[in-house]
């Protein structure tokens, strides 16, 4: 059910129904019409004051309205269902000149022409965007990136991926390439019965930081070729699963200082690190 809110728009179910905002698979919508939790979502950001936050697919918008709620200075909704428009139209009239939504793919937007000074990325991720969105925003050429933190929902599995360490199951390429530039927290999760529709999977809120500098600098397009190979294949030693690199693999791990017998899962963030930039020599 949602909660009463308190900021005298109306309750996200009647935004829905009145909108005819049926959510749509297609698009990887699921809605959280628990105001209360949404608000949670908002202040584990952080301190929103003097920010601007960016927001992916707000839909009905209860998670942009969390975010007003809670201060953040501005938000920026990047929203690609055009009958989600008229409902977030309500909420940036109820915030005057604090909410700016923009119709269009999160995939092929420009970030960093969108704003300028202190800014943070607050979103429930549609799932079938979730983890490209999340490597584009890692994978910046520029570094330290525009914005200060990443607090964002995933499925449970893609949330344990991202967040694994050396040896778990859930260990492998996104781990690697999210710690590789920040620190990686799960906050907290959430059941399924907290949205509506009801998806078949927990979902989970993870918090990222970035690191003022990478734990090894490295040319990241080659750490992505690295662990593709390695994870490829991550039960053989990486002195097999290495070989479609085209270099000699027992050279690369020698140079890395990694032992021949090693598997992909033994291999923490800068050895992976270690044999990007010996690929790279």
């Amino acid at each position: 059910m949602s909660e009463p809110a308190d900021d005298g728009l109306p309750r996200l179910a009647d935004v829905i129904e009145k909108h005819g905002l049926a959510a749509k698979k297609s698009l990887g919508q699921n809605f959280l019409l628990d105001l209360n939790l949404t608000r949670r979502i908002a202040r584990t950001a952080g301190p929103l004051a003097g920010h601007t936050i960016l927001e992916v697919g707000p839909g009905p918008g209860g998670l942009t309205r969390a975010l007003l709620m809670e201060g953040a200075d501005k938000v920026i909704a990047v929203e690609r269902d055009e009958r989600a428009l008229p409902a977030l139209a309500e909420i940036a009239r109820a915030y005057p000149g604090k909410l700016e939504v923009i119709n269009g793919d999160a995939l092929t937007i420009d970030w960093t022409s969108l704003v300028c000074g202190p800014t943070k990325i607050v979103a429930n991720l549609p799932y079938n965007i979730a983890t490209p969105l999340l490597a584009g925003w890692l994978t910046s050429r520029a570094w330290p990136p525009l914005w200060s933190s990443l607090t964002l929902m995933f499925q449970k599995e893609v949330a344990m991926r991202i967040c694994a360490g050396v040896g778990d199951d859930a260990y492998g390429r996104l781990a690697i390439i999210s710690q590789w530039r920040s620190t990686a927290i799960k906050m907290f999760d959430i059941s399924p019965k907290a949205f509506t529709p009801q998806p078949k999977v927990t979902s989970s809120v993870v918090h990222l930081t970035p690191l003022a500098q990478p734990l090894i600098d490295c040319d990241v397009r080659v750490l992505e070729k690295v662990t593709q190979a390695a994870f490829g294949q991550r039960r053989k030693m990486l002195r097999s699963s290495l070989r479609p690199l085209g270099a000699d693999p027992l050279v690369l791990l020698d140079t890395a200082g990694i032992a021949q017998t090693m598997r992909a899962e033994e291999v923490d963030v800068e050895g992976f690190c270690r044999l990007a930039n010996a690929l790279s020599a």
